[in-house]
């Protein structure tokens, strides 16, 4: 059965996902650049310093999934798609659509059809962008405190 979906109705979605992901890209880089700062305030502990990391990543994650899952709310009041299997058109489902796709866990329960595929494909890739983004920020991170624990038990033992 051949797709009939208007070939403007899938350059406008692409352009729109581009967008989107441009959009997000600066906004995660913003927001690890801001956690740097914060997380170099003297006097913190760094164990500290981490469960604020970790926190603050959390947030970052839930923020892009939600403005994903605004992106499908708008896509499909629009008409611009559909997503099958989608139980309800209340905010909650599109928000479980986004995060599932957004850390490509895939379940299939819900099928996106039409211009909707190309935004679940976007989003999916720039997902497991950011989770590995955000985990080798992470790492960088704990990298930095055990260098600094390392460095204090040192200097501890020579007094």
């Amino acid at each position: 059965m051949p797709d009939a979906t208007p070939i403007s109705d899938l350059w406008i979605t692409s352009f729109l996902s581009i967008g989107l992901v441009l959009a997000t890209v600066l906004f995660h880089y913003e927001a690890l650049r801001i956690y740097t700062r914060m997380l170099e305030v003297p006097g913190r502990h760094p164990r500290v310093r981490i469960l604020y990391l970790v926190f603050g990543l959390f947030i970052l994650h839930i923020t892009e999934i939600v403005i994903f899952a605004m992106a499908f709310w708008a896509l499909i009041a629009i008409g611009f798609g559909e997503l099958h299997g989608l139980e309800s058109h209340q905010f909650y489902a599109f928000f479980y659509y986004s995060a599932v796709v957004y850390t490509t866990l895939g379940f299939g329960d819900i099928i996106p059809l039409g211009p909707a595929k190309i935004l679940t494909a976007m989003e999916a890739l720039i997902g497991l962008g950011f989770i590995t983004w955000s985990a080798s920020f992470t790492f960088l991170e704990m990298q930095r405190y055990w260098r600094d624990d390392q460095r204090g038990r040192t200097t501890r033992r020579r007094k």
